[in-house]
């Protein structure tokens, strides 16, 4: 090998090491940010979450995803690699890493929970995005501008929680039926749930909600005590994802 292949290889390796050296700091910055600063104040008198009943949720179904994905233009590509996903069910001992799994019920750990973007009150997606393609709205949820997003992955290093996927390939490839009411995406850009920013908007349920017939999703507004999420959050005991970071996610699960 020649030394000025050999120098090259060992300048590439150094760049590598960077890159992945900015990206964990990148990280750990936007973390520290999060538990340590207060949320961003605003006089909305809305601020929208979901409350997830697992007790209720029968493994076997998979409506919420489905309709989520299909109205969405979520593409399907077949590997984990190249996976999109805006909802999906991982293991409870992969939700909730920072819990004590020791004497859990039998099958809980295994059992596969649903999981999508939190929409923090004190997002850190939000705080590393460069462009601003990331950003809160004042009802709450965490939309993204796709036309802004340089594919740079800021947000997805900040986010904790795993929840924002990229598009390595054109998701227009391996889409089963493309729905005009919705915009596709390019390759290159970021994507997450949007928690039917359009739906809800217009005075609807996001589709998942609509769609579950077994009242394990609750969405309404946190800041009225007589929604359905807040009664429903007063009655039954939650727990949420990772609260100790501070982001304060609009995200609650009964088990």
């Amino acid at each position: 090998m020649s030394s000025d292949r050999r120098t090259f290889i060992k300048r590439l390796g150094m760049g590598a090491a960077v890159g992945l050296g900015s990206l964990a700091i990148l990280e750990k910055t936007a973390l520290v940010e999060a538990s340590s600063s207060e949320p961003v104040e605003t006089n909305s008198e809305t601020r929208w979450g979901m409350l997830i009943d697992m007790s209720l949720c029968d493994p076997e179904c998979n409506d919420c995803q489905k309709v989520c994905h299909a109205k969405h233009n979520v593409p399907d590509h077949g590997n984990k690699k190249d996976e999109i996903k805006w909802i999906w069910k991982a293991p409870f001992k992969n939700v909730f890493t920072d819990m004590n799994h020791t004497y859990l019920q039998a099958g809980l750990l295994e059992k596969p929970f649903l999981t999508l973007c939190n929409h923090c009150d004190n997002p850190p997606c939000v705080r590393v995005c460069p462009t601003q393609a990331t950003f809160k709205r004042d009802d709450g949820i965490v939309q993204m501008d796709y036309h802004r997003c340089i594919g740079c992955r800021f947000c997805m290093a900040g986010c904790p929680y795993g929840s924002r996927s990229f598009n390595w390939r054109d998701p227009r490839e391996n889409l089963k039926q493309l729905d005009p009411s919705f915009p596709s995406r390019e390759r290159g850009v970021v994507e997450k749930c949007n928690l039917c920013a359009e739906r809800v908007d217009v005075g609807q349920l996001p589709h998942c909600v609509e769609t579950c017939t077994n009242g394990v999703l609750i969405f309404g507004n946190l800041n009225d005590p007589e929604s359905a999420i807040r009664k429903a959050l007063n009655e039954k005991k939650t727990i949420q994802r990772k609260p100790a970071l501070g982001t304060r996610p609009s995200v609650f699960y009964v088990i």
